[in-house]
């Protein structure tokens, strides 16, 4: 068994792969035109760390009720994390992007930490080895 992808709803395709895939290092997987479940278009855009075997399906919002949720999906909680062999690298070369940081790195007992946001404004760990 094996966790294949998580959704991001997120407001547009475009930002959302340019923040995943430039500022973030993840590659695009795919991006093909679909349907929503009553015929409308909307794209299947999925984007994955290098290497990394579960992918983040990138979901423009669709109506109200999504578009409430997008960056408020784990409710302001972490609920996404990027491990990382070298976190303060990681950092840096992130924030050199402009990925915006809610705290800096930091150890913990399960390892060094730093929260981010995403494109939407959800929380991320990007974690890593304490030394």
């Amino acid at each position: 068994m094996n966790l294949d992808l998580v959704t991001v709803v997120v407001e547009e395709y475009g930002p959302a792969i340019d923040f995943f895939v430039g500022a973030l290092g993840f590659e695009l997987v795919e991006d093909s035109p679909s349907s929503t479940g009553d015929g409308r278009p909307k794209r299947w855009v999925v984007v994955r760390p290098p290497g990394g075997r579960t992918g983040v399906l990138l979901a423009r919002a669709d109506g109200d009720g999504q578009a409430a949720v997008v960056g408020r999906q784990v409710a302001g909680r972490v609920g996404f994390f990027l491990r990382v062999d070298d976190v303060d690298s990681a950092y840096g070369r992130m924030v050199s992007a402009g990925v915006e940081f809610v705290t800096a790195p930091r150890v913990e007992p399960y390892g060094r930490v730093a929260v981010f946001l995403d494109i939407a404004g959800n929380r991320w760990d990007l974690l890593g080895p304490t030394g």
